[in-house]
């Protein structure tokens, strides 16, 4: 079934109840979620968890480290490794999203009948940004935007457990990325191809354009270098393919680690160290499907007549929840700050 097949079912009123909307059935829905996350960027290599429920516990198991010991034959020491059980618990929130269609609209459209099926396909995708966002950047003490503070981001929970890097202000050159490197624990470098950089677009703009620099100062190599070149003046330095959730950028990994694309990763906020001028964004490392995002499968689509509007309203929940599993191997580097 393609995508625009999967957005007629979700809003044709055959499809869903009988003539007003209703629940997805299971298969309905995991289409639907798996639409929603192939349209992201962010979501779309973080490890989703299916919920049946409101509230999950995730189990973790850390056995510490060196818990061999040498043996000596014969003999029992006693001594047995004692491995550490813990919980992530993953509470679901309840997300609106509404919009509406006149009889006009309808009637006077160039599109016709099938503007109802656009509009429902602009939602969709709306969706997938509104959640990114809010999976992102959630906080729950925001006091004006009624999205954002429907829960604590990644952006929050990695500045409240995570290892936090300031970059007090550097532009991004591999200075950034180094520092990132340095202050991630060595135990989980021992998987270092599992682990990705992300950040926004300018930032990553920032750093390509320092690598064509010969300026010390910004981290740039040497003149002529072949990687600058390269990225400038053969395509390179953008997302693999382009569309949606194929943000990996080509030809680029700092210190050997793929570095991912995240347009909607914030590039305006203030810098928090002394004297801070200018906006700042974000770094971050950590393996990819550390990031949890929990969606529950009762999706809902409602549609209603409303005769005194002569207009057709629609109204879909969603509930969704986001945690990260290892706050230990997430370092979050803050105060970059984007080249004016």
């Amino acid at each position: 079934m393609s995508s625009k097949d999967l957005l007629e079912k979700v809003i044709n009123t055959t499809q869903i109840g009988a003539g007003s909307g209703g629940i997805l059935n299971a298969k309905q829905a995991n289409r639907f979620i798996d639409f929603v996350f192939d349209q992201s960027v962010l979501m779309k290599t973080a490890r989703i968890v299916r919920m049946n429920e409101p509230t999950i516990d995730i189990d973790k198991v850390d056995i510490g480290q060196r818990i061999m010991r040498k043996a000596t034959e014969g003999t029992d020491d006693g001594s047995n490794a004692d491995p550490t059980f813990t919980k992530i618990s993953m509470t679901t929130v309840k997300l609106r999203l509404d919009w509406e269609l006149t009889t006009e609209g309808l009637e006077d459209n160039i599109e016709g009948d099938s503007l109802e099926d656009h509009v429902a396909s602009l939602m969709a995708r709306q969706t997938a940004n509104d959640l990114e966002d809010l999976l992102i950047h959630g906080d729950t003490t925001e006091t004006s935007l009624p999205l954002i503070k429907a829960l604590n981001g990644f952006r929050k929970l990695a500045r409240a457990n995570g290892v936090v890097v300031d970059a007090a202000g550097a532009n991004l050159t591999r200075s950034v990325f180094d520092a990132a490197l340095r202050d991630m624990p060595n135990k989980y470098l021992q998987r270092r191809s599992q682990l990705a950089f992300s950040t926004s677009s300018s930032l990553l703009q920032d750093y390509i354009h320092s690598l064509t620099l010969d300026v010390a100062a910004n981290g740039g190599p040497s003149a002529g270098s072949v990687l600058g070149d390269a990225i400038v003046n053969q395509g390179l330095g953008g997302g693999q393919g382009g569309g949606a959730g194929t943000a990996y950028v080509a030809g680029i990994r700092p210190f050997g680690i793929p570095l991912l694309e995240i347009p909607l990763y914030e590039e305006t906020e203030t810098g928090s160290y002394t004297a801070a001028a200018g906006q700042h964004g974000v770094v971050e490392l950590t393996f990819p499907q550390n990031r949890i995002v929990g969606m529950q499968r009762d999706i809902v689509v409602y549609r209603e007549f409303k005769p005194k509007k002569d207009a057709i309203e629609y109204t879909q929940f969603i509930r969704v929840a986001c945690q990260i599993e290892n706050a230990a191997a997430y370092v979050h580097v803050r105060n970059v700050k984007v080249r004016s």
